[in-house]
C-alpha cells in the first residue's frame, strides 16, 4: 500500500475510487477538482466477493465525518437506471447490483460509471475539455475505453467505445471479447506491443516504438482516426480528447495521422474538430469518480 496525506481538507469532500485491473486508487476529491489523501491498493481478482470486500475495506479506511458520498469508476458495463454492473473483462464483476451493494456496505450515497467515462468527466470539467459543451474521449491503455459528454452531462450508456468495429472481419479482440475488428484490437497498448514485436523483434515493446518514432505508429494513428471520425459523425463534439497511458505516451505520433484521417472521413465541419492529448493523466479517473459522487449529492 502507498499513500500521501494532505491535512488541509476543503469543504465539499467526497471519495473517488478508480478501480483498475491491477490497482485500486482512492482519494478525497473536492468540488474544485483537487485530490487529497490518495491511497493505492492492489486489486484482488480471485473472486467477486474478494473484490467487493476489498473495495469496502479500502473506502472505509478513508471515510471521515462530513464525507457523505463515494463515486466509483470501474472497468465494467453499467446500467445507470439500476446501478447494476453488468459485466467486465479484467475484473470479476458480473450482474452485481453495485450501487445498492456498496451503499449497504458503506452507509453513504454511491455513484458509479465505467472507468473511462469517469475519466472523460474529469477531463471535461478540469482537464483538456474544460470550456467545451460536448466532448468525446478515448483512453488508449492496455485496452481502449472512452466516454461521451453531451450538453455538459455524461452520456449514461455503456460507452464501450473501444469495441466499435472499424475493420470488418478484422483482428480478434482481447480478453473475453469474442468480436473482431474492434478499436481495441488496433489502437490499444497491447496492439502496439504486437506491432513492436513484429517490427523490432520478440523483446520489443510499445515504448520502443514511441522512443524510435517508428512508422508502425502511423498505422495505429490511422485506425484511431477512423474511430474518431465515426464518433464525430455521430456526436458532433466540440473536442476529442485522447488519454490513457499509451495514448498520452505516444501523443502526436498518433494524433497527427488520426487528424489527417478525420479531415477526410468526418462530415463537414467535423474534420476540423480539435483532437488533443488529455491533461490530467492518472488523476482523470479519480477526479471523475469524485464528480460522480458530488453529482449524487447535488453539489457538482
Amino acid at each position: 500500500m502507498t499513500g500521501s496525506s494532505d491535512t488541509q481538507r476543503p469543504p465539499g469532500r467526497v471519495i473517488g475510487v478508480d478501480l483498475g485491473g491491477t490497482k485500486i486508487l482512492t482519494g478525497v476529491v473536492d468540488d474544485a477538482g483537487s485530490v487529497h489523501d490518495t491511497v493505492e491498493h492492489p486489486t484482488p481478482v480471485g473472486s467477486q466477493n474478494d473484490l467487493l470486500d476489498a473495495l469496502e475495506r479500502v473506502v472505509s479506511e478513508s471515510l471521515r465525518p462530513g464525507i457523505d458520498a463515494v463515486g466509483f469508476g470501474i472497468p465494467a458495463r453499467i446500467d445507470q437506471k439500476t446501478g447494476l454492473a453488468l459485466g467486465a473483462v479484467n475484473i470479476p464483476l458480473h450482474n452485481v447490483p453495485f450501487v445498492a451493494e456498496m451503499e449497504r456496505r458503506l452507509g453513504v450515497r454511491v455513484a458509479v460509471a465505467n472507468d473511462a467515462s469517469a475519466a472523460a468527466l474529469g477531463e471535461f470539467r478540469f482537464g483538456a475539455g474544460r470550456g467545451s459543451t460536448d466532448m468525446v474521449m478515448l483512453t488508449l491503455g492496455t485496452g481502449v475505453g472512452g466516454g461521451v459528454v453531451i450538453a455538459g452531462r455524461l452520456y449514461p450508456g455503456w460507452s464501450e467505445l473501444g469495441h466499435m468495429v472499424i475493420v470488418e472481419d478484422g483482428e480478434p479482440c482481447q480478453g473475453t471479447c469474442s468480436g473482431h475488428g474492434h478499436v481495441e484490437a488496433y489502437c490499444s497498448g497491447l496492439a502496439a506491443e504486437r506491432l513492436a514485436r513484429a517490427a523490432l523483434g520478440p523483446s520489443a515493446t510499445a515504448h520502443d516504438l514511441v522512443e524510435q518514432r517508428h512508422p508502425a505508429l502511423e498505422e495505429i494513428g490511422r485506425h484511431l482516426g477512423v474511430a474518431i471520425a465515426g464518433l464525430v459523425n455521430i456526436f458532433g463534439p466540440d473536442i476529442v480528447v485522447v488519454g490513457g497511458g499509451f495514448g498520452i505516451g505516444a501523443g502526436e505520433l498518433l494524433l497527427e495521422p488520426a487528424r489527417r484521417v478525420l479531415a477526410t472521413e468526418a462530415l463537414r465541419p467535423g474534420g476540423s474538430i480539435p483532437v488533443v492529448r488529455a491533461e490530467l493523466g492518472e488523476r482523470a479517473g479519480l477526479v471523475g469518480a469524485g464528480l460522480l459522487a458530488l453529482e449524487a449529492l447535488g453539489s457538482a
